[in-house]
This record gives C-alpha cells, sequence and structure tokens, in this order.
C-alpha cells in the first residue's frame, strides 16, 4: 500500500481588534485538517519513518509515549491505514483514558513501563522487539531527521511570504522542519519557536541537530504555563475564547499556548506594524481529552 495522504491545509486569515489596531496580518497554517487523527507535525513527521519502514520490509511499528500522546494516536492510526502492526511503549502506571481506547481501537498494543526504565528507549526497543525482525523502532514524537525533513515540505506549500513563522514545540523536529525548509526556499522569514515544556531553551541543542545548515531563531521561553501538560486558567479562558470566535479548535498542549503567545506578544507591540504573521497549527487536538474538566 503507497504511503501518502492528500495534504489540504489551507492557509486562513485570523481577524481580531488587537491585530487591527497593531497593523497586523495573522493567519493560521491549518494542518490540523490533513486527517481527522493523523493530523498536522504528525502526519508530517511520521511520512518518512513510514516509507523507510517499507522500503526495509519492516511490518511493526513500535512507538513511546505519554499517557495522553497524540504521538501514539496517530502512528496507531497511521499504521491501521497503511497496513502496520503498531505496539505503544506508554510512560507510566497502566491506566484506561479516552487516549488510549482510540490507539486500542485503531489496534495497537500496549505496554505500560516505570518512567526510569522510560528514559532509554533503545534498550526498551532491544528488551521486548530486539528478536523482531520487523519491528521498526519511531522515537518519542516522531523526532528524527526523517521528521524533520517530512516537516520541512510544509514551507513548499506556502503560496505567499511571511515575515514571521510561529509554531509550538516539544521535540524540537518541527521547529528544525520549517527552519530548513525556510533555508532550503531562501526565505527572509523569522521563526518563532513556542517551548511548552519549562526552560525550554535547552530545545536549542535538539533543534540544530536536525537542521540542514547553521541559523538564526528564536525562542520564547515564557509561554509554558507550568511544563509540558500543564494548564492555568488563563490559559483555558484564553482558548475559550479563541475558539468561540474563530472556530479553529486549539489545545492547551500545544497550540493553544503558541497562539496565546501570538497575542500576547502584539500586545506588547513585539512586531512592526504591517508585519505578516503565519501560525503552523500542529494538531493535536486530542489533547483536549485529557484537560476537558479543566473546561467547565
Amino acid at each position: 500500500m503507497n504511503i501518502d495522504l492528500e495534504i489540504y491545509s489551507p492557509v486562513q486569515q485570523l481577524h481580531d481588534e488587537l491585530f487591527d489596531e497593531r497593523g497586523l496580518q495573522v493567519f493560521v497554517k491549518r494542518d490540523d485538517l490533513i486527517h481527522p487523527i493523523i493530523s498536522g507535525n504528525k502526519w508530517r513527521k511520521l511520512k518518512y519513518p513510514l516509507k523507510q519502514a517499507r522500503a526495509e520490509n519492516k511490518t511493526h511499528l513500535v512507538t513511546f509515549g505519554g499517557a495522553y500522546s497524540n504521538h501514539l494516536l496517530a502512528t496507531s492510526a497511521a499504521a491501521a491505514q497503511f497496513g502496520f502492526r503498531s505496539t505503544g511503549i506508554v510512560r507510566g502506571e497502566e491506566v484506561s483514558n479516552d487516549t488510549l481506547f482510540l490507539c486500542r481501537l485503531h489496534g495497537m498494543n500496549l505496554i505500560f513501563t516505570d518512567r526510569g526504565s522510560y528514559r532509554d528507549k533503545a534498550a526498551l526497543f532491544d528488551e521486548h522487539f530486539g528478536n523482531d525482525p520487523e519491528a521498526f523502532f519511531i522515537d518519542e514524537g516522531g523526532a528524527s531527521a526523517l521528521g524533520a525533513k517530512g516537516v520541512s515540505e510544509l514551507i513548499d506549500e506556502l503560496t505567499e511570504p511571511y515575515d514571521h513563522i510561529f509554531c509550538a514545540c516539544g521535540t524540537g523536529t518541527t521547529a528544525a522542519g520549517i527552519i530548513s525548509g525556510l533555508h532550503t526556499q531562501h526565505l527572509n522569514t523569522q521563526f518563532h519557536g513556542i517551548p511548552v515544556l519549562k526552560n525550554g531553551e535547552f530545545l536549542r541543542t535538539e533543534i540544530d541537530k536536525y537542521l540542514n545548515a547553521p541559523a538564526e531563531y528564536r525562542l520564547h521561553t515564557d509561554y509554558h504555563f507550568g511544563g509540558y501538560g500543564k494548564t492555568t486558567d488563563g490559559l483555558i479562558q484564553f482558548i475559550k475564547r479563541f475558539v468561540s470566535s474563530t472556530g479553529v479548535l486549539i489545545d492547551p498542549v500545544y497550540t493553544g499556548k503558541m497562539m496565546y503567545a501570538i497575542y500576547d506578544l502584539a500586545s506588547k507591540n513585539y512586531f512592526r506594524p504591517g508585519d505578516k504573521i503565519l501560525a503552523v497549527h500542529t494538531g493535536g487536538i486530542w489533547g483536549l481529552l485529557g484537560m476537558k474538566d479543566r473546561f467547565k
């Protein structure tokens, strides 16, 4: 079966009084519309690893994530669609939730492991599947040079230039792909990453590892809202207002933090009047399932 999906990822302008007052044009690249589950950067990061697995005659995808991992869910759906078996090695004690229900529904076998063992993913892969010649290792979040290559193709789809491009950062692979795509196209666009983890400056090491050439870019590390998977009432209220006024669904783990950062920076006159800003919606809206109680 050919590993391909038709990419439908339009660019949509966001209208807001704040942007009008500051003379800004703000757009969102709707990668969340690529696929209902294998959406956003999840599909882009999986595209070439899956092609490599097929080329190597591997039939069993093995990957890693937390109990609410969008990557686990996307991998399970991709495996089902393209004819692979899949296993997810899950960080932490055994639990049941909506995300893992959907993983199992797509045929993914789940193995739970303690957090200490989880740190060495290569060792876990060898322990469980070292003797399985059909098993194919995919790192947590799809982090890899092949993942960055898939993301870089996003830039090829843009039909007009932007002064700034923003995306949320977890592993750094998506950021590296976008930066590399900008370099390949020789675009004079400033890239901005919004780390969703505390002390996110460490992501420079991860991003630089996957770049196709050295590049300048900016990380805004003050929008983590307590760390990975953490949120605040302020962020939840922002997401409620944003979704109800735009119709674009965002989550508190990734895209919500990125959009909050853009609005906050605009309110502080960070941008120049006339700037065109593109926010990359990296999908992952299933992350809402793990925080739905916060929206009451």
